[in-house]
């Protein structure tokens, strides 16, 4: 065996520790008890430079236990003095050393060396010691200090792996966590899984979301997730006596290194808990407007790095997009209950004019036959009055039908020439929210050619909107819905043809031939107009709305309305 054989084993030893081992605290314990035996140690220290405070702090120890605070600033002890310099040292009798620094009784010799990262930064301090004097030569420190160089490759490596491996928990998590905040439709469950979520990845002690009203001047708090800390204020608070103020009106992630030190007290969103040192506030953006803060609080002072900074930008980020899409859904849905009543009202005036209708003409006969008798009583017969008040009282019957019939005629005024492909834009503009909810597929290639019909924009989207309805109705797990839009010839300008079918699970049976009736529904809690309706708008544009086809795979509806020279 050669004498370069003992050095390659340790060396081996060292560098195994980086693929056997996967926590970097157990790994520093094994490396020191590596070292400890190659050099017969009594005890021993590996100490780590803190980024945040400075200070040398002590990871890992063998042999007896210590006495008092291991923390070292830069040039304190023998560690202090390595750490300070990046040079190995030696105190072959520690008491007569200056730099030596009692911690543990009855250590007479000490060595210690830097563990350095590839570019030569100190990452921290392993200190050797033995019982008796002299224990240790200037060729040990060579040696040691060799070692100790190659122990912070280790480590440095580790610590990059281990740093690795944590992105990509946290972009997994991330990922996930985007995933499922789309999916959140109600505010407090999204508002509780971010915070929850956050404080996972970021491994904070709390975290609270709090919504900014800019026309009130307020903030409140939606969601507060910590594991043992009683939320802050409840209710309405003036922004600017908030800590969060800053990051909604700088727009950016503001951090505060220490919220217990001395003029933070005055803030009415922080937790009452003074165990909570350092807190990272970054703000919801979206286009330009900041809808609130996502806050994190930590039980130390720490700095949060850049890394940390971008992943809490992303968080926000990702609930501000959530909280606008629920916002958008909340509408769509508010928008299908006005259709829903709409519906009904317009049911309701379309009978009163069928109903007013159908009186005009018995009231007519009966006007008629009344001014026919010729019956004159003299001024003295009470007759006389009665005939006079029966006049005056079909008179005005005959203006309340007419009022009814005029009332629920459409004015033509609203009536306009626009583009039936337009319109079909625009309605599934409407209705993109909820069909991507519903996890609805839509097919519509615009034709280059404008279809222009004449008519009352509005009522044409409603009959559009009822039937995409419909369609998402019958697709509860998803599908697809295809709209085809093209012209057929007449002796005018043509017929625009609109045939809208989807996937669904189609009408029930029985009731395809009497879809357009009245209250008429296939659905419990459908109202039965929307067809109704749908038919009379149409009817009333001099066009029509018939069923094509409907099945287990699907139902189609064709829609033609006359067309103008554009």
């Amino acid at each position: 065996m050669s004498p370069a054989d003992p050095a390659e084993g340790i060396l081996y030893a060292l560098a195994s520790l980086a693929s056997r081992m996967d926590e970097p605290g157990r790994a520093l314990e094994g490396i020191l008890n590596l070292l400890a035996r190659e050099f017969s140690a009594d005890s021993g220290t590996i100490a780590l430079l803190n980024p945040e405070s400075g200070r040398l702090e002590t990871e890992a120890t063998v042999g007896p236990p210590v006495a008092g605070d291991l923390s070292l600033q830069p040039g304190q002890g023998l560690p202090g003095w390595t750490a300070l310099h990046a040079k190995a040292a030696l105190a072959p009798i520690a008491a007569l050393d200056p730099r030596y620094r009692a911690v543990r009784p009855g250590v007479q010799c000490q060595m210690t060396a830097p563990m350095l990262a590839s570019g030569g930064q100190v990452l921290g301090v392993i200190a050797l010691e033995r019982e008796s004097p002299g224990a240790y030569a200037a060729t040990d420190l060579d040696r040691f200090g060799k070692l100790a160089i190659e122990a912070g490759f280790v480590m440095h490596r580790l610590w990059q792996l281990d740093h690795l491996q944590g992105k990509a928990l946290q972009l997994e998590t991330l990922l996930a966590t985007g995933q499922l905040l789309v999916t959140k439709l109600e505010p407090q469950e999204l508002f509780d899984t971010l915070t929850r979520d956050t404080r996972h990845m970021m491994r904070a002690r709390a975290c609270a979301l709090y919504l900014h009203d800019p026309e009130k001047a307020v903030v409140r708090l939606r969601s507060f997730t910590s594991t043992s800390i009683a939320p802050p204020t409840l209710g309405d608070l003036p922004v600017e006596s908030c800590l969060v103020a800053t990051a909604i009106r700088m727009q950016h992630p503001v951090e505060f290194a220490d919220i217990q030190a001395p003029g933070y007290h005055e803030f009415q969103d922080l937790p009452p808990d003074k165990g909570l040192r350092s807190v990272l506030a970054t703000p919801l953006s979206y286009e330009g407007s900041t809808l609130g803060a996502l806050v994190v609080f930590t039980d130390r002072v720490h700095r949060f790095d850049n890394d940390e900074r971008r992943l809490c930008t992303a968080l926000a980020n990702l609930g501000a997009v959530a909280l606008q899409n629920s916002r958008l859904y909340s509408r769509v849905f508010q928008s299908e209950e006005s259709l829903r009543k709409n519906e009904r009202l317009t049911t309701l005036g379309l009978l009163a004019a069928e109903i007013a209708h159908e009186i005009r003409n018995p009231l007519t006969v009966l006007k008629l036959l009344h001014g026919g008798l010729g019956l004159d009583f003299p001024e003295d017969d009470p007759r006389r009055t009665d005939m006079r008040v029966i006049g005056e009282k079909l008179d005005q019957l005959e203006a309340i039908v007419s009022r009814v019939l005029s009332f629920a005629k459409a004015p033509s005024s609203l009536h306009t020439r626009c583009s039936l492909g337009e319109i079909v834009e625009d309605t599934l503009v409407l209705v993109r929210l909820k069909l991507a909810q519903g996890k609805i597929q839509v097919r519509f290639d615009p034709s280059p050619r404008p279809f222009v019909v004449d008519g009352h924009k509005g009522q044409l989207q409603q009959v559009l909107l009822n039937l995409i309805l419909n369609s998402t109705q019958a697709m509860p797990h998803g599908g697809e819905i295809a709209l085809t839009l093209r012209a057929e010839p007449n002796d005018q300008a043509g017929i625009g043809v609109l045939e809208i079918a989807d996937t669904g699970r189609g009408i029930p049976d029985g009731l395809g031939g009497r879809i357009f009736d009245s209250f008429l529904s296939g659905r419990s809690e459908g109202t039965g107009l929307g067809l109704a309706i749908a038919k009379r708008i149409l009817l009333g544009h001099h066009g029509d709305i018939q069923l094509v086809s409907t099945g287990p795979e699907g139902t189609t509806f064709r829609i033609t309305l006359p067309l103008v020279k554009g």
